[in-house]
């Protein structure tokens, strides 16, 4: 195990490995304590990766790897998790929303399945593994999970995804009806980076 990590100080460079833009702002809001120089795959001219990995943390593995060796850089692959349909979406959660139509659908049809073939059971999970990736292919790996319920109708206009349609555990509104400063401060991504800044980022 190796005990001195790698750290990243104020002014140097990160490079998300993301064109999704909630989660860009998610993590610029988050990160923006340590005064980095934060920067994409798009301000790289480097597309989308292909989510061929068995596991969130192989996604989030071969998308931080998109990115050349000489930055630093963070990755996130992440998604909702149905307990009573074996943890579907799961790693799709995304394709699964292109394939039927919007995110709207797919939470639709997410439910219907809940009913349908989950026996009525609600409880779901997000969750998050983060990555990220110093020179020399120096790469660690941070999970983090919010445990909650579905509802229905979907509500609220925050977020992103399937937030409309997550309450967390001991919260009475969605995700999409929490105020975004909230929300970002105790969602799956949050409690992964919390794990990622305290090993890697120093606070000056």
């Amino acid at each position: 195990m190796q005990l001195n990590k790698p750290k990243l100080n104020s002014g140097d460079t990160l490079i998300l490995a993301s064109h999704n833009k909630g989660k860009i702002e998610e993590f610029k809001t988050l990160l923006k304590p340590f005064s980095l120089k934060i920067l994409t795959s798009s301000d790289l001219n480097i597309n989308d990766v292909e989510e061929t990995g068995k596991s969130f943390k192989e996604n989030s593995i071969l998308k931080v790897k998109s990115i050349p060796n000489e930055y630093v850089a963070l990755s996130d692959d992440s998604g909702l998790c149905v307990t009573s349909l074996n943890n579907q979406p799961g790693i799709y959660s995304a394709r699964f929303s292109h394939q039927n139509g919007g995110w709207q659908n797919s939470m639709k049809i997410i439910y219907e399945k809940i009913i349908n073939e989950g026996g009525g059971r609600f409880e779901a999970k997000f969750f998050c593994s983060l990555s990220i990736k110093f020179p020399n292919d120096l790469i660690y790996s941070y999970n983090g999970e919010v445990f909650g319920n579905i509802v229905w109708p979907p509500r609220g206009e925050n977020g992103f995804g399937y937030d409309p349609f997550f309450i967390p555990q001991g919260g009475e509104k969605t995700f999409g009806e929490l105020e975004h400063q909230k929300k970002i401060r105790i969602d799956h991504r949050s409690v992964a980076l919390k794990k990622l800044i305290k090993s890697h980022l120093n606070d000056s």
